[in-house]
């Protein structure tokens, strides 16, 4: 079923965590189309009230700040989250699960009727390869990281939260990357820098990404399919480039293209998952606040194949990606090069 095509009214949008990198990115896209936004976020963003948004500061964790910012709301992107394979698991909750279900209330305190919930492929990853797989995949019974457990569980309550008075949806894109990139991608050139960039596995594992703008169109796209006919409220989508790579060949020449040093250093899984044990031990009784170099999440991370099915994202709500993978890595080194490093 194609979401059915319409001419867009301009509506008022509330977008958790728009000062972020995706978040920014969904909140140009909704100005661009003239409608009003409201960024909920806990830094100030002077170049977004600059281009026309109105900025609340505050926390997912009090509720009462996230219903107030929602007065007078159509629709609400809650994209906010606390991301990392490192930490702890009650910080994680605090805002992945408690922040969301205060959004939730804020919907239901204003009478929203729909909100779009920033979800993460890795609600679903078991540590095995998963090549192709789509929405059917169930959640693992173990976690190894409180983040994807905590995305996992606030995916839940959004679903659970769908009835007639909110139409929920929840996307699922794949390891975002492009411009302005403050995370992904300045981890890995930050280790590569300093030679800290192992090959975990054989390296032939394939795994999708998801350009940014791509990434932003299909929350503006999930919005508008939440109406009687079109997408299936309750429903998660995968979403990405719908082009996996092969992670480690990918990394090699995108660290070539940016004159980096070269990955020299290879380990098998075991040897990384054994590795990020000792690490996240060593880390956990020193009370170590920064992320451990390896962790046993993270090397199944690597050394898996994880991509995934977007047929259903593609015939409900429209979604195909506007750049190809090669493009889409050109315009980031692009970026890169000319002052993003």
């Amino acid at each position: 079923m194609m979401a059915p095509a319409c001419t867009h009214r301009p509506e008022h949008a509330l977008v958790t965590g728009g000062g972020g990198f995706l978040g920014r990115y969904v909140v140009e896209q909704l100005l661009a189309r003239g409608d009003q936004v409201t960024v909920f976020a806990r830094g100030a963003y002077p170049e977004l009230v600059g281009a026309g948004a109105r900025l609340i500061r505050g926390d997912l964790r009090d509720r009462d700040a996230v219903i107030r910012a929602s007065e007078d709301v159509d629709v609400v992107y809650h994209i906010a989250a606390k991301a990392g394979v490192w930490g702890a698991y009650a910080d994680f909750y605090a805002v992945n699960v408690t922040g969301t279900d205060h959004v939730i209330a804020a919907c239901r305190a204003h009478g929203i009727r729909r909100l779009v919930y920033t979800s993460s492929p890795s609600v679903v990853f078991d540590g095995t390869d998963q090549e192709g797989a789509d929405e059917r995949l169930p959640y693992p019974d173990h976690y190894e990281s409180p983040y994807p457990e905590t995305k996992a569980i606030g995916e839940r309550h959004i679903v659970a939260a769908n009835d007639d008075d909110l139409l929920t949806v929840s996307l699922r894109p794949h390891l975002i990357f492009g411009p302005r990139d403050n995370h992904l991608l300045p981890g890995l050139i930050a280790r590569a820098r300093k030679g800290m960039v192992p090959q975990v596995g054989q390296g032939h594992n394939q795994v999708d990404l998801t350009y940014v703008e791509d990434a932003a169109r299909a929350h503006l796209l999930a919005a508008d399919a939440l109406a009687p006919g079109a997408a299936p409220p309750g429903s998660v989508y995968f979403i990405s480039q719908d082009e996996p790579v092969v992670l480690w060949p990918w990394i090699r020449e995108f660290l070539a293209a940016l004159d980096l040093p070269p990955i020299r250093l290879r380990m098998s899984l075991s040897v990384a998952r054994a590795l990020g044990g000792a690490a996240a031990t060593v880390y956990q009784r020193l009370k170590l606040k920064q992320e451990p170099p390896l962790t046993p999440f993270l090397a199944s991370e690597l050394a898996q194949s994880h991509y995934f099915d977007i047929s259903r994202a593609k015939e409900e709500l429209g979604y195909k990606p506007a750049l190809t993978m090669a493009e889409a890595t050109a315009q980031t080194v692009a970026w890169l090069r000319d002052g993003g490093l």
